[in-house]
């Protein structure tokens, strides 16, 4: 049995909605969808009807595109209202979410915990100069500016830096009650470590990618493997021995389509569990 991930998948682009309806069943094996799998209930409703029958378990997390309230949208949900329709909708599928209890995975020699996260991002990938009244303007000098401000509601809470706090403490609380012998295998959509967040074309996009709060979870929790997408930059990389992955597949562009999505399943567990030599390097996945 394999745990495998992957995320961004984007099905609203119809080669990638065709190219998931090409993949094949791996029966024995769990799924960990990283977010940003479409941008409405149908996206996701498609993707957990052609995904869930092939695996053996499915793990969801939210990324900001399923957050998002199309004018096109007739359902019309919006902050943590659509949130919780788009948990709801995978309990239909018996798809693992942030809302469930942490499900354990045993492999050859290792129980692990399977910690799917949901916590936003709230402008602190920033300069220490730059305050965070000031984050959005400073993006906008550089032509940068993220859908999220037009499409992602924060409702009922004051802004994104509010529900991203909200979320953060109570995720903390849960990784706390986890008992301390069991590794960790951390899942959420935005990066955890702010020098993960590696853009050279658009680098102040950074300011949409996740927060300092979460930095050094992969030290203070017993913490195996971390689990990403949203950059659609494909990398593997090491910090103080944890192994963090972006496993974004992206719009049609990003990836190499004669290849298949299959292609792009990661390994997450059994998986490597020594960095390499040159751990301060990125392995970057074509």
């Amino acid at each position: 049995m394999k745990l495998y991930a992957i995320s961004d998948l984007h099905v609203r682009y119809e080669r990638n909605r065709q190219a998931l309806l090409e993949l094949p069943s791996y029966p024995e094996d769990w799924l960990i969808l990283g977010g940003d799998i479409g941008d409405t209930l149908g996206d996701l409703e498609f993707a957990l009807a052609t995904l869930v029958p092939r695996f053996r378990q499915v793990v969801w997390v939210p990324g900001n595109h399923e957050l998002w309230v199309l004018p096109s949208d007739p359902i019309g949900l919006r902050g943590e209202a659509k949130y919780h329709a788009l948990v709801s909708l995978c309990r239909a599928y018996n798809v693992l979410t942030p809302e469930a209890p942490y499900a354990y995975w045993t492999g050859p020699n290792t129980t692990y915990v399977i910690a799917p996260l949901f916590l936003l991002y709230d402008y602190s990938f920033r300069p220490d100069d730059i305050a965070e009244a000031d984050a959005v303007n400073w993006a906008m000098e550089s032509d940068v500016l993220c859908t999220d401000e037009l499409l992602l509601s924060p409702e009922p809470y004051a802004s994104r830096q509010a529900w991203c706090e909200s979320r953060c403490r109570l995720t903390e609380a849960r990784l706390t009650q986890i008992p301390a012998e069991y590794p960790l295998v951390l899942i959420n959509h935005f990066p955890l470590r702010r020098d993960l967040v590696r853009l050279s074309r658009i680098p102040r996009f950074s300011l949409w990618c996740g927060t300092r709060r979460t930095e050094l979870w992969h030290r203070q929790f017993n913490v195996a493997v971390v689990v990403t997408g949203h950059l659609h930059m494909r990398a593997t990389d090491w910090r103080d021995g944890v192994r963090f992955e972006e496993v974004s597949l992206g719009y049609p562009q990003n990836w190499q389509q004669e290849r298949g999505i299959g292609a792009y399943l990661r390994e997450i567990l059994p998986g490597p569990t020594d960095p390499p030599p040159a751990s301060v390097k990125p392995q970057w996945h074509r």
